[in-house]
């Protein structure tokens, strides 16, 4: 073979292996090198790419979920799988249905990106919309409730509960496990914080490694997850009205608090500065990640996860119209604005806070 090309194969490095099953598609995914202008010249974090898996970073916990309760006869052969989504879990159940062989059923509410909805149903899913949310715990809560009535109605169903099912955890340790082989020492975790699984696992396999790991979650405004009165919320993927029990509350060093502006802001300069991007966790991440960057000691080995790409946010983040009609388009401040409680005030913007506060009562 000519040596041009040979030294090309070299540059570009082994190609993945060959895969027989899609969910051999899940995980090995990259980790890309973040500078400006997300963070100072000659600073930066790692992100790990999670979009490069065929639904996003869920597809890990969905496959564990399901496989798990398939082992402890949770989930009999060809039983309904039933869940609550905001649309990435979805993706990663439709995969595991196809997979483990059981039909799905995503529960969802009109928030959902018509793109997810379709691909949902072509994957073999069924969509059921709610239409009204709850009054106190908001659309999660009105899904949950929905959930609860297919239920009752369809005798062997199951559903994996992603919001307090250990199994969701669980499902990260191989997304920790690769950032241990990718980076080797990961000093600061900056993670989004919905369900509260992907921080709680993979924080806890990093400890492992690195029992000094500072964790920091990143929630959205109008979230109350960590103690924020729970209001109407424009980002999806990020934050609750309701407290998951998965959330390990005791895990987090700090919490950030960010606004849909600035996310969409972080996201779009991703875009156009390392042409890797996606939605607004994504986003709210990026942004905390890269004051990490400039505010922690020069080699502090700073992680972030990014769990989706860009892609279903073609009309929403990357939509200039849509961005217009909500007031989303500028840019945001170099640094957070701090309190000292999470109660101290209702936060409208970027807000830190290194008191970490279970809203149930309990105090990490």
């Amino acid at each position: 073979m000519d040596k041009v090309v040979l030294d090309s194969f070299a540059s570009v490095g082994s190609a993945p292996g060959a895969a027989r099953q899609p969910r051999a598609l899940v995980g090995n995914t990259p980790v890309l090198w973040v500078g400006p202008p997300l963070a100072p010249e000659g600073t930066g974090f790692w992100a790990k790419l999670e979009g490069f898996n065929p639904g996003g970073m869920k597809d890990r916990p969905a496959l564990h979920m399901v496989r798990r309760a398939q082992e402890r006869g949770d989930l009999a052969p060809g039983a309904r799988i039933i869940e609550s989504s905001s649309g990435t879990l979805g993706l990663g159940l439709a995969l595991a249905g196809m997979v483990y062989r059981h039909p799905v059923t995503v529960v969802t509410d009109p928030g959902l990106e018509p793109i997810v909805a379709n691909m949902l149903a072509a994957y073999g899913a069924r969509v059921e919309m709610v239409t009204e949310p709850h009054p106190v715990g908001g659309w999660q809560q009105a899904r949950r409730d929905r959930v609860t009535e297919l239920l009752a109605r369809e005798p062997g169903a199951w559903c994996p509960d992603q919001y307090s099912n250990p199994d969701n955890v669980d499902g990260y340790r191989s997304l920790a496990l690769e950032l241990v082989d990718q980076l080797g020492r990961v000093d600061v975790l900056v993670c989004a914080v919905g369900t509260g699984g992907h921080s709680a696992g993979v924080a806890r396999v990093l400890r492992r490694f690195n029992p000094a790991l500072k964790l920091i979650g990143v929630d959205t405004v109008a979230s109350t997850i960590f103690g924020q009165p729970a209001g109407s919320r424009l980002m999806r993927g990020l934050g609750s009205s309701i407290h998951p029990s998965n959330v390990d509350y005791a895990a987090f060093d700090e919490i950030h608090w960010v606004a849909p502006a600035e996310a969409v802001w972080a996201c779009r300069a991703l875009a156009a500065s390392h042409h890797a991007s996606g939605g607004w966790s994504v986003g709210a991440v990026a942004l905390v990640a890269g004051w990490a960057a400039r505010t922690h000691p020069a080699r502090t080995r700073i992680a972030a996860v990014f769990p989706d790409g860009p892609h279903r946010y073609f009309d929403t983040v990357y939509n200039d119209t849509y961005c217009e009609d909500n007031d989303l388009l500028g840019t945001p401040p170099t640094d957070p604005a701090t309190i000292t409680h999470p109660s101290a005030r209702v936060v409208s913007s970027w807000t830190r806070c290194a008191t970490v506060v279970d809203p149930r009562g309990l105090i990490a």
